[in-house]
């Protein structure tokens, strides 16, 4: 493939904010009532998740600095563990991240409801919206990465903005209003390890996406510099946005209300500043929730590329129109996003969030670990050029990321690994039967 300009597109500032806008989707907007259950025990939660992402981070980052022609994770796997693997490990996220697709369309929609209460109530012209919303964002990115990459932009700096607003709120009940301490609820749930590991599995699901300066790596320019430092930045700001506005409803809202809330930050602004404010902080959610779906859609039709480039999917999908885009990739994973809505279209709640969002997470981590134990591999193979001190700090990095992303799976629980088992199992004859066809073609040519 010729790297033109409009194949190059994303630079460091795109690609941070689509690391920033993939991370800051919906979740975090939830996350606090989902965390609520387990009350102090999500401070430390976010403390070794924010470490744990740094370390994940640093993974990929590394990667693309040692391996800057390499497309993405799927070309990482490859080189130490082949095709197979890299297949199955990357066929998990790629289904993962079509559901998440769905996901957001439907909490989109949920917010919008607000603004027009229809939608709550006509469950076909809602599922209708949140399917324009997913082919909205398939013809944006069908038009290019450039044309992507700069919603992603505007998007990114417009959800930045409640987050800001809820952090000073938060500064000014908390240390500056005279009165500010007799509306501090602290939750009595007592500190323990197992509390801290389910934990640890909720906070990562909002922290999914540290490695999307990663996945575009073909379209990047200078993929060697500008990967790495977008990763670090982004995850740093995303990381830091996190702890900050997810201790605010923790100690205002008391814990059994929190809990129960669809929309802990607007009842947050509603509790202290006025129920006006509620719609004005559901406008910036559908902001966040649109950027994500952008990002999202950007990233699954690279990922469908990388895939077919490498030999899991038809080469058919790896064709680009006149922009530069994989239209054929994008409509694909449009189709299966639309599939999931159609047959899961319903009435969300606290609790199917919960395990919806260990279930995506559970499916991400075999990324993770599978890139974090490449380093490794090629680190012993001998592929990593110059062992220095910054390649020694990488090698440990990509260990202490592994026992991470272990001690999450803990977390996760039976039931959703089981799901997201079934998930990867869904990939094996896939890739099977692609390879019987790849086989047949080659010994046809002979």
């Amino acid at each position: 493939m010729k790297v033109g300009s409009e194949t190059r597109a994303l630079g460091f500032i795109m690609c941070t904010a689509l690391l920033i806008g993939n991370t800051i989707g919906m979740g975090i907007f939830m996350l606090p009532a989902a965390l609520a259950p387990y009350g102090l025990n999500a401070v430390p939660a976010w403390l070794i998740t924010s470490i744990g992402c740094i370390f994940v981070a640093w993974v990929f980052a590394g990667l693309a600095r040692a391996f800057p022609e390499d497309d993405g994770p799927y070309a990482y796997a490859s080189r130490a563990f082949g095709n197979g693997v890299a297949f199955l490990t990357m066929w998990c996220y790629w289904v993962s991240t079509w559901m998440t697709n769905a996901t957001l369309a439907v909490g989109i929609v949920g917010y919008l409801s607000i603004f027009f209460p229809v939608l709550a109530t006509d469950s076909w012209l809602a599922a209708v919206t949140a399917l324009g919303l997913v082919w909205l964002f398939v013809m944006v990115n069908a038009r290019g990465v450039r044309t992507a990459g700069g919603v992603q932009l505007l998007s990114t700096v417009l959800k930045l903005l409640p987050q800001l607003a809820i952090v000073l709120l938060g500064i000014w009940l908390l240390l500056l209003a005279p009165h500010g301490r007799a509306a501090v609820h602290v939750p009595p749930t007592p500190l323990s390890l197992g509390a801290l590991v389910s934990a640890c599995a909720l906070a990562l699901y909002s922290m999914l996406g540290v490695e999307s300066a990663a996945m575009p790596a073909g379209r990047v320019r200078d993929p060697g510099r500008t990967i790495p430092r977008a990763t670090f930045v982004g995850t740093l700001v995303v990381a830091l946005i996190y702890m900050s506005i997810s201790l605010v409803p923790l100690l205002l809202i008391p814990q059994a209300q929190l809990a129960v809330s669809n929309a802990p930050f607007a009842d947050l602004f509603s509790r202290y500043v006025g129920a006006g404010y509620g719609k004005l902080l559901a406008a910036f959610v559908i902001i966040s929730g649109l950027g994500a779906l952008n990002g999202w859609t950007l990233i699954l039709g690279e990922l469908t590329v990388s895939c077919a480039r490498h030999g899991g999917f038809p080469p058919a999908l790896g064709k680009l129109n006149k922009y530069g885009a994989p239209t054929r990739a994008f409509v694909l994973t449009g189709l299966f996003a639309s599939i999931m809505l159609v047959l899961n279209y319903n009435g969300s709640t606290a609790s199917a969030f919960t395990f919806f969002s260990i279930v995506v997470t559970a499916a991400n981590l075999p990324m993770y670990i599978v890139c974090a134990l490449a380093v490794l591999v090629l680190w012993q193979r001998g592929r990593i050029a110059r062992p220095g001190p910054r390649e020694w700090r990488w090698i440990t990095a990509a260990l202490l990321a592994t026992v991470y992303c272990v001690f999450v799976f803990v977390g996760v629980g039976g039931k959703p690994l089981l799901y997201a088992l079934g998930l990867g199992g869904l990939g094996v004859p896939v890739y099977w039967w692609y390879a019987v066809q790849r086989r047949s073609a080659l010994a046809e040519s002979l």
